[in-house]
């Protein structure tokens, strides 16, 4: 039953990608609200959001499906599946593990753009989105996603205290 779940909230990622896209824009736009006094916009149904608005180059992220931390949760939803497969009794420690990796996911898609936002502001739109994007934050997005596995696993197999 927990297998089927699990599977089944994998396909609900998958199908609902966009609505999920849709989410991560909104709280991109509230953390951004909290460190910005320029002026946030964000436009759920292009999946955008907007900063710097009352500044000299106001801009705009929109995040694609490449963008959007929805596809790096499948691997956490496979390996808590392989793993229950093998251990069902470890099933709530599992689920455990993976809520908090999950967390840490959303998180550090989080990060990159406020890395991406970051740069912009600092470097201007063309130098500040290449480093932002393409190098900085893709680096931000492999190391966190590594981050949340190795998380996943010792949560899920380390032993009590005694």
């Amino acid at each position: 039953m927990a297998l089927s779940a699990l599977a089944a909230a994998g396909v609900v990622v998958v199908l609902a990608e966009r609505f999920y896209r849709e989410l991560e824009v909104r709280l991109a736009g509230a953390i951004l609200d909290l460190f910005t006094t320029s002026g946030v916009y964000v436009a759920p149904d292009r999946e955008s959001v907007y900063f710097g608005l009352t500044s000299a180059a106001p801009f705009g992220l929109r995040m694609t499906p490449e963008c959007s931390s929805a596809f790096l949760l499948l691997p956490l939803f496979v390996v808590t599946m392989v793993m229950m497969y093998f251990r069902p009794s470890n099933a709530r420690r599992l689920f455990f593990s993976l809520g908090i990796s999950a967390v840490v996911v959303v998180l550090v898609n989080q990060l990159r753009i406020l890395t991406i936002v970051g740069l912009v502001h600092w470097f201007g739109t063309d130098e500040g989105y290449y480093w932002g994007h393409t190098l900085l934050g893709s680096m931000v997005s492999v190391f966190g996603g590594a981050v949340s596995i190795v998380l996943f696993v010792w949560l899920a197999t380390r032993k009590k205290n005694a």
